[in-house]
């Protein structure tokens, strides 16, 4: 594996671990582009904000030899904006799964009319 990659391929490596959660359990998160894009532009937004300023300011940098080297205005990496749709989004995935899973769970287990 190439180091230019690594980023890139690790964002990749949570779409692939948390995709099943989508098609498996049924949990519909990608299936909701509008609830998802609402969940993520927030932090995508606030966190994009301050990496700007923290690259353009020289605070810190994002190493050439880890990224595939396309950066925004201010020295942003492609893959930092990918970071902050693809983390937040396998979060949202396995916070649904657990939702689903232990719902489902609870309702096998209880009886019509019989409370616990």
């Amino acid at each position: 594996m190439t180091q230019e990659l690594q980023y890139l391929l690790l964002m990749v490596a949570c779409v692939l671990v948390t995709l099943p959660l989508e098609l498996v359990v049924g949990v519909r998160v990608w299936r909701s582009p509008r609830r998802l894009a609402a969940a993520l532009a927030p932090a995508l937004l606030l966190f994009l904000a301050w990496d700007l300023a923290a690259t353009s300011h020289g605070t810190w940098r994002f190493a050439r030899r880890y990224t595939v080297g396309i950066q925004l205005p201010g020295g942003v990496a492609v893959e930092e904006i990918l970071f902050f749709v693809v983390v937040p989004t396998a979060a949202l995935l396995t916070l649904e799964a657990v939702r689903r899973l232990t719902t489902r769970s609870v309702e096998e287990t209880t009886e019509p009319g019989v409370v616990r």
